[in-house]
């Protein structure tokens, strides 16, 4: 395993920082648009609820479908996978959202609301920073999740990590397995440390 990594080491860096671009960006769109979903939604509540069940059956549908899915329209490579991967976070950003408003106090709402507010502005002022923790529970979660689903994105030649654990599956490899894992398990830690240190710093101090 030491011996591989050692001389591989340029190689699984490259890899490391396309599984990085496949994620990343795919969880900060995920959020922006569950976020803008969820500010239009506020005036829509029915229409709020029929959203999550449809990012649901989207969330079902199996990773091999959903890129054979897109790649007539986007193409083999990271476009199509970063769609999928942003797809998939929604349903679990969207879904952790709309528990969190639903825990917020209504009595606040009510006291910024008789206090001449618009809905947007409840939203951006009041329930926007008491989200900040659902934010990140469903940032974590949907990352977890992004990273298992970008291994699988290597099938499409959107490179990254996958693309290890498959070359390790073909050669019947332990040690390329093992690599592999442990790059993504580290990876996936490292990610989420970064989350819980912004959570500290955005999270509104009582």
């Amino acid at each position: 395993m030491k011996a591989y990594f050692t001389e591989n080491y340029a190689e699984l860096l490259a890899y490391t920082g396309q599984q990085l671009i496949l994620v990343v960006p795919a969880l900060v769109m995920a959020l922006v648009i569950a976020l803008g979903l969820i500010s239009w939604g506020l005036k829509h509540p029915q229409v709020m609820t029929k959203l999550v069940y449809f990012f649901s059956v989207l969330y079902a549908v199996p990773s091999y479908a959903f890129f054979a899915l897109l790649i007539p329209f986007l193409g083999l490579g990271m476009p199509t996978a970063i769609v999928v991967l942003t797809l998939y976070s929604e349903y679990i950003l969207l879904r952790t959202l709309v528990t969190g408003l639903e825990e917020i106090d209504p009595s606040l709402v009510e006291a910024a609301r008789g206090l001449g507010l618009t809905t947007g502005q409840i939203f951006t002022k009041i329930q926007l920073p008491l989200l900040v923790p659902a934010i990140f529970s469903g940032l974590r979660v949907a990352l977890a999740a992004a990273m298992g689903s970008a291994t699988i994105a290597a099938t499409i030649s959107a490179g990254g990590l996958g693309q290890v654990l498959f070359t390790g599956l073909q050669m019947q490899d332990i040690n390329i397995l093992l690599v592999g894992t442990f790059l993504t398990v580290a990876l996936t830690l490292l990610l989420l440390l970064g989350l819980w240190w912004l959570e500290k710093i955005m999270t509104p101090q009582i």
